[in-house]
């Protein structure tokens, strides 16, 4: 198996618990997703445990992934690291179908056994979602059944919580380390999707914030 985790310490504890297990063998370790990559093709692993986010973006590079190999290497297994119980990460990871993924809180890691159980149950082509992920994901669910922000890609999610905090378009670029450019077409369509349409700016980043808020609160 492989792991993929930007922190050493962290893929180092991570590797740790794995070798308690007499039938895991880790082959590689990578801490970004284009090493990730490239160590499953020349690896041939049965299973890959990943953290969400990695290098380059730090954005849900691990759910990436996982979707890509749901195509060029159907019969390899994922198990998803997370810091936090979030549904659009889990909802994503499972959106192809659930066999052969396994989604993981990384505060749970530590306990005896259930890592590597995790990975057993991936590479029989079984699946494991964290408890608190799925009651993450049944009041998510609950949530937003009818709210405007069901259409919103991850990324243009990840923007909007960006202007919640005020920041310009170029703040954001920088933070997100994505493009001016790309900033502002996730913008102007998270604008279309949230019928926000010909107002100023400066009013449509508001209200914005304000159907935000309100889908948190209902």
């Amino acid at each position: 198996m492989i792991v993929a985790e930007d922190s050493l310490l962290v893929r180092q504890g991570i590797v740790s618990v794995l070798e308690f297990a007499a039938d895991i063998t880790v082959l590689d370790q990578c801490e970004n997703v284009t090493e990730l990559y490239d160590a499953v093709a020349r690896r041939g692993p049965k299973v890959v445990v990943t953290d969400v986010r990695m290098p380059p973006l730090y954005s849900d590079e691990g759910i990436q992934a996982a979707t890509d190999f749901h195509t060029t290497h159907p019969e390899l297994g994922v198990v998803v690291l997370s810091q936090y119980a979030e549904p659009a990460y889990a909802s994503a990871l499972l959106a192809d179908g659930s066999a052969r993924r396994a989604y993981l809180l990384k505060e749970g890691v530590s306990q005896p056994g259930q890592l590597a159980a995790a990975v057993r149950t991936v590479a029989s082509g079984g699946s494991l979602v964290d408890p608190a992920v799925v009651e993450a994901l049944v009041r998510d669910r609950r949530k937003h059944i009818s709210s405007p922000l069901n259409d919103l890609t991850l990324a243009e999610r990840a923007v909007l919580d960006e202007i919640a905090l005020g920041k310009s378009n170029s703040a954001i670029a920088r933070s997100m380390y994505l493009s001016e450019r790309t900033v502002e077409k996730h913008i102007n369509s998270l604008f279309s999707k949230l019928g926000l349409g010909t107002e100023p700016d400066i009013n449509r980043r508001v209200m914005a914030v304000l159907v935000r808020l309100r889908a948190e609160h209902d």
